[in-house]
């Protein structure tokens, strides 16, 4: 624990869902786990590493184990948290969807109460304009030829009711994954060009519909952090001319009178020459033979959270010097996942 103040991250764990059996358990074993030359056992083990080292009260888990009719991703993280002694041992996930990678909050159940409580009208097929439930259908005309195109997210933001037990101290936490979709099936430069517009233009909308609930929220003067991958920023996209803003600026209200702040992005979006961008995840560009290192993870937060003088921190192996004095820690968190952990310490009172 950090004084009398609590920790909160998120962390994008690649192919968790790989790691369980449908019951739920641990897959401890020397199979291949997804993650490029890494077993399972040494993801397994590589996860318990950053996730005992983060000491978190609270994880906002993308790309969390699957929800089906097979299996379930509460069962599924409360067994990876026993199984590897956390505190944040309690799970709560929202709605579920079909790409196998869940949005759901690992948390201490002695620090924080934590229930899903979806704002919005459920709208069915017929969809609204007016930020409807996450799960439901968002009308929005996307290229300005005055029809209506009707929206809906693979991953829908997980939207909770958060309670700190010791002050009673509420707000709410949004976990998002917005992700544009590879051209995949497109065959040819111009379709592979349209399609990957087509599927940019969706996302756009998916961060102008989630930025709608977080006006909502700020406007009724509730707390608010807004936690996860938003795939996107200033500048990692090469059709971002066609469309003025990144999802990162619209969900944050760049221009606007209420905003979020996030540090990290505030440096990207006002970036300059010489002046590094920080990262928090790392892909292996085959046909480059390099890395590449992105900002995609953020913790962004109303401006009354903000106003507690939280600390921010990024817990990349190489670029944090306490990551990197570490050798355990430094090498866990580049086998446990492409992207690393983001925390955040605040005094909620």
């Amino acid at each position: 624990m950090k004084g009398a103040g609590v920790r909160i991250a998120t962390y994008n764990v690649e192919w968790f869902n790989n790691l369980f059996d449908d019951a739920g358990n641990l897959l401890n074993d020397g199979e291949w786990s997804g993650r490029y030359d890494v077993t399972r056992r040494e993801q397994i083990e590589s996860l318990g590493i950053v996730f005992t080292a983060l000491d978190a009260d609270a994880i906002m888990v993308i790309e969390a184990p699957d929800h089906n009719g097979r299996r379930t991703t509460v069962t599924a993280l409360e067994k990876f948290a026993k199984e590897l002694d956390l505190r944040a041992k309690k799970a709560v996930v929202g709605f579920g969807n079909h790409t196998q990678q869940e949005i759901a909050l690992l948390y201490d159940p002695f620090v924080f109460d934590a229930e899903h409580a979806p704002l919005g009208e459920q709208t069915g097929k017929k969809g609204s304009s007016d930020a409807p439930r996450f799960d439901s259908v968002f009308r929005i005309d996307l290229d300005i030829d005055a029809t209506e195109d009707l929206v809906s997210f693979s991953k829908p933001p997980l939207e909770l009711a958060v309670r700190h037990l010791s002050s009673e101290f509420e707000f709410c936490m949004i976990g998002a994954h917005l992700k544009s979709k590879a051209p995949h099936g497109a065959h040819g430069h111009d379709e592979v060009m349209r399609l990957a517009i087509s599927n940019r233009r969706k996302q756009l909308a998916q961060a102008i519909w989630l930025r709608q609930r977080v006006a909502q929220h700020l406007a009724e003067g509730t707390p608010l952090m807004l936690l996860g991958d938003l795939n996107d920023g200033p500048g990692l996209d090469e059709y971002e001319h066609l469309f003025g803003r990144s999802s990162v600026e619209i969900v944050m209200g760049a221009g606007e009178e209420l905003k979020l702040f996030d540090p990290h992005a505030a440096v990207a979006l006002h970036r300059r020459p010489g002046v590094a961008v920080p990262s928090t995840a790392r892909f292996y560009i085959a046909h480059e033979k390099r890395f590449l290192q992105a900002l995609l993870d953020y913790i962004m937060v109303s401006p009354d959270l903000a106003a507690l003088a939280p600390v921010w921190r990024i817990w990349h192996p190489t670029d944090d010097p306490r990551c990197f004095a570490v050798p355990e820690l430094r090498d866990a968190l580049i086998f446990a996942s492409d992207h690393f952990p983001v925390s955040l310490d605040i005094a909620l009172s």
